[in-house]
């Protein structure tokens, strides 16, 4: 994120965006958690995401709006807008979740 410290992104929990097939999604960095309400758009000529928010920032409620669009190389870039506040541009990249199949059987104890 461009605004605030990459070493706070993480502050409460890995920050992290996503998106789901329902048109919702979420997102969380620093104390900050919201839920989004999202819709497909065009951005300078590139198929993109905008989204209204609403959640909490260390137990105050906020809202907003943002967008973000997929890269070439398979990354997001948008930007994340307070209500009345701060706005961000934002850099994310894919969780490399491993399959099921490929993760390593758990040993029973």
């Amino acid at each position: 994120m461009e605004l605030w410290d990459p070493d706070a992104i993480d502050l409460v929990e890995p920050g992290f965006i996503q998106f789901n097939q329902d048109r919702s999604g979420q997102f969380g960095f620093i104390a900050v958690r919201g839920w989004m309400d999202c819709q497909e758009a065009t951005r300078d000529g590139r198929a993109c995401v905008e989204f209204t928010w609403e959640g909490s920032d260390e137990g105050d409620q906020v809202s907003g709006r943002g967008w973000a669009t997929l890269t070439d190389e398979g990354m997001l870039d948008g930007r994340i807008f307070f209500h009345l506040g701060d706005d961000s541009g934002f850099h994310a990249v894919p969780d490399k979740v491993q399959p099921a199949a490929k993760r390593s059987p758990q040993r029973r104890r």
